[in-house]
């Protein structure tokens, strides 16, 4: 039997903005074994009738398929892209990473948070609150790097992805 590769997948999901529809989405995925690495969901429109779900999974491409296809067929979604599949898009997820210390761990702390652009928001004279941007793999590289200084607790968005170009996807 061939086994085909796990590739990770950016889904966008424009749903009505109702009771239960994030319930119905992520039974979906549960149902059938599929794992979620990511979801945030935000009212996308200025009436609030319309929220954008964006699930990041992973599989191989006929799951990715199936699942669209699946999506595509419950009554809130009006509309299901795969980011992934389409080409250029922006994703950026935030963090906000407390970290403990004093004396060079302290120093250390800001040095890094300087070189990713972390800014702290919050400070005491033992911790700093930093929050982070960017693709997961900044995040996830700045959060390595501070539990070498003192990591005490992190929070994450989940990745928020839109495509590129004029057009509405």
């Amino acid at each position: 039997m061939k086994h085909t590769p796990s590739e990770r997948h950016t889904l966008s999901i424009l749903v009505d903005n109702e009771s239960g529809v994030l319930a119905r989405i992520v039974g979906l995925f549960s149902a059938r074994g599929y794992n979620i690495e990511s979801l945030t969901v935000a009212d996308v429109t200025a009436d609030h009738e319309v929220s954008r779900i964006t699930v990041v999974t992973s599989g191989p491409p006929p799951m990715i398929e199936q699942v669209m296809a699946q999506l595509d067929r419950l009554v809130p979604v009006h509309r299901v892209l795969d980011l992934t599949a389409l080409g250029p898009h922006v994703e950026r997820e935030m963090a906000l990473v407390k970290v403990a210390g004093t004396g060079d761990k302290r120093v250390e702390a800001l040095r890094l948070a300087d070189i990713f652009r972390a800014r702290p928001v919050d400070t005491s004279t033992h911790s700093f609150v930093f929050e982070v941007s960017g693709s997961t793999e900044k995040v996830d590289q700045f959060i390595a790097l501070m539990r070498e200084v003192g990591l005490v607790e992190v929070a994450r968005t989940g990745v928020v992805a839109i495509a590129r170009g004029a057009e509405a996807a």
